[in-house]
């Protein structure tokens, strides 16, 4: 069990976060299944030390790609029901994202003053492309969040591979944002090139650093590597051919996760930087399940957790 709340380690870090991030079950799932799937998922984050939840909100985002989706998109159940009505038993915080474009403003605002600040944070994501039609955009949600529920912790979401991100995340810090989540992470480079263009522009406007939590994900297949590369995840060309050739793709996809945890824990400790990670589970294949367990356990102990390292691995 975490020391701290999530709360109290996001506004005053002295160590590492670690959230486990899940997709909740599709919209045309049963109750009945639900419930076994919600009762799998609590039983192995039993076994976690982890400081929260983190749950998707999907959207299509095919107008961003123009290319063939690699899965299909199918809808899932709203983060935010799923969450009160399924995982009553989890006790620990959950970050509840929210793709604002898709609900109305009246919507927003009735689950923003509904939200349990004690149990719930969220993470406020915009709309795929400039040319989508939208609900709500994210400067209105940021500013209803503010005139309504001020007092819940709003995250924002940072995507390493946009040369001038450092920009958008101190936009979004000074519209209310107290932490960042990144999307997946492959290139190392990226992400340490973007946290030190933040931190010191920060230090330039005399602002605190927010904490910035970087996301990591196995890939099981060819075809989860493509699926990350259409949602623009950049994987180095190296190591996209060491995934395409291994004898063991989800293997080779896991030691590079846990390679990357520890060169971006060391370089935030040395430059000062608050950070954490994300570990998420977002396949439906058991054995990517499995890893993406062993694989939280694993940074835990990065983070000093006192659950030890799997010893399988």
């Amino acid at each position: 069990m975490a020391d701290h709340t999530l709360q109290q380690l996001l506004t005053s870090p002295d160590r590492g976060v670690l959230l486990f991030g899940i997709t909740p079950p599709r919209l045309s799932t049963s109750p009945e299944r639900i419930q076994e799937i919600t009762a799998a998922t609590l039983a192995r984050l039993g076994s976690l030390d982890v400081d929260g939840l983190a749950l998707y909100d999907i959207d299509d985002e095919s107008d961003r790609n123009p290319d063939e989706r690699p899965f299909p998109y199918l809808p899932t159940l709203d983060p935010a029901v799923y969450h009160a009505d399924y995982l009553s038993e989890w006790d620990r915080p959950a970050v509840i994202y929210r793709c604002v474009g898709k609900y109305p403003e009246a919507e927003l605002r009735e689950w923003l003053r509904a939200a349990d600040t004690d149990r719930v944070l969220s993470v406020f994501v915009g709309a795929s492309s400039q040319h989508k039609e939208v609900h709500t955009s994210l400067p209105e949600a940021q500013a209803l969040r503010r005139n309504v529920r001020p007092d819940l912790l709003l995250g924002g979401v940072a995507i390493t591979e946009r040369p001038d991100e450092h920009l958008r995340l101190i936009a979004k810090q000074q519209a209310g944002c107290a932490y960042f989540i990144s999307q997946v992470i492959y290139s190392t480079d990226a992400a340490k090139s973007m946290v030190s263009d933040y931190f010191y522009a920060c230090r330039e406007q005399q602002l605190e650093p927010k904490p910035v939590l970087f996301t990591l994900s196995v890939c099981g297949s060819a075809k989860t590597l493509a699926f990350l590369k259409w949602l623009g995840v950049h994987v180095p060309r190296w190591l996209e051919n060491s995934l395409r050739h291994a004898d063991d793709t989800l293997a080779e996809s896991y030691e590079q996760c846990l390679a990357n945890a520890r060169e971006l824990a060391a370089f935030c400790r040395k430059l000062g930087m608050p950070f954490g990670f994300l570990v998420e589970s977002v396949s439906i294949r058991k054995v990517e399940i499995e890893a993406s367990v062993s694989l939280a356990k694993d940074v835990g102990a990065l983070l000093d957790r006192t659950v030890t390292a799997d010893p399988a691995r």
